[in-house]
């Protein structure tokens, strides 16, 4: 089973070729220097690419250096069309977008078939956009990855962690959060509301409220497991749909956040 694309053309190009040159663009764009460490985690926006695609791409611009170790990306992210207790995985084996097919990890799935927090849902994800963006940007950023694709609807910050740790293996695993920031407010309200809530996101302090960002809930999951393993989190870049060409009356805000870990200290480990 194939989960097809729900949103190229909307979000992001349909063509394989523009995507590509896009979202090269993206992560070529000196939009934040390199940060010291390794990227075990990483926070980035999902809006369309016309307004937040510099930012996705400066998040997954740090992966560079890394890209050859990284071989599994669990991806969570909110469910923002089907009500959903916990998280979903999906029914497909295979994830496809403009520039191919990502296959969903078969050991994870089995890993957290005995979470109760756990279910699969194909709904949540037949036209969820959430994870989808982001796949490009990993398309283009690594070489060869499996994908933990988890969709997120009401679930506490510690049931998300749980999942978290289970699969947070060494250095060949990644864990990405989509998420935007602020919508919707002024472009001066949303400066003031997205620095607070990078400045809680940054502190390790969980967020209170989908206001502060859509995806507080797998944000908070990840503060709660980066807090366990001792990451160090980092702003990468920031901005909002005010500065992309939206109208500045109504914005959504979005940033690219890394947690940083040093060389994995378990003997026999890739770095």
């Amino acid at each position: 089973m194939i989960r097809e694309p729900a949103v190229a053309g909307l979000f992001y190009p349909a063509e394989s070729a523009a995507l590509r040159q896009a979202v090269g663009a993206f992560l070529r764009a000196p939009e934040a220097p390199a940060m010291a460490g390794r990227p075990k985690a990483l926070i980035a926006p999902h809006a369309g690419y016309i307004y937040s695609g510099a930012v996705a791409g400066a998040a997954f611009a740090q992966l560079g250096p890394f890209a050859a170790t990284i071989r599994r990306v669990v991806l969570l992210g909110p469910a923002h069309r089907v009500r959903l207790r916990g998280l979903a995985l999906p029914e497909a084996e295979r994830f496809a977008t403009p520039l191919g097919e990502v296959a969903v990890d078969p050991e994870a799935v089995s890993a957290l078939a005995d979470l109760p927090q756990v279910s699969v849902n194909g709904a949540a994800h037949a036209l969820e956009h959430a994870l989808e963006v982001q796949l490009p940007f990993l398309q283009s950023a690594l070489e060869s990855f499996a994908l933990v694709p988890l969709a997120v609807g009401d679930a506490r910050a510690e049931e998300i962690a749980e999942v978290l740790d289970l699969l947070w293996g060494g250095s060949e695993t990644l864990i990405v959060v989509s998420s935007d920031l602020s919508h919707y407010l002024s472009y001066e309200a949303a400066q003031r509301a997205d620095a607070e809530t990078l400045s809680r996101i940054l502190d390790g302090r969980l967020l209170d409220s989908f206001e502060q960002a859509c995806g507080a809930l797998p944000i908070n999951g990840l503060l709660l497991a980066a807090r366990r393993h001792g990451l160090i989190p980092k702003l990468v870049a920031r901005c909002n749909s005010g500065d992309t060409g939206g109208d500045r009356q109504k914005v959504v805000g979005y940033a690219a956040i890394e947690f940083l870990e040093g060389p994995d200290p378990r003997p026999g480990a890739v770095t």
